[in-house]
């Protein structure tokens, strides 16, 4: 297993029910083959510039360990995910 970093932020508009979800469910999906090492709810934050009409944001890091396919899985579902409005996946090599 290799160690990855994700960072995506999740519209402001949505209820801290389906914010919670959200993050769970992308958590679920990581330790379906993988596990989590560090996560850091990152809280509501001013976007550098505007994406999607949105503003602010809430900010989620996740450090993890997993293999490719549990990447690939992870990436597709957040491309098609409505509450997600930025994502980043990268191997962490620290």
């Amino acid at each position: 297993m290799r160690k990855y970093e994700v960072m995506y932020i999740v519209r402001p508009d949505v209820e801290e029910q389906a914010f919670q979800a959200a993050v769970e469910k992308f958590q679920a999906i990581i330790n379906n083959g993988g596990e989590v090492t560090k996560s850091d709810v990152m809280g509501k934050r001013r976007l550098a510039y505007e994406i999607k009409k949105f503003r602010d944001g809430y900010y989620v890091l996740v450090n993890f360990n997993a293999t490719p396919q549990v990447v690939a899985e992870l990436e597709r579902v957040m491309k098609i995910s409505d509450e997600v409005i930025r994502y980043l996946i990268i191997n962490d090599v620290a």
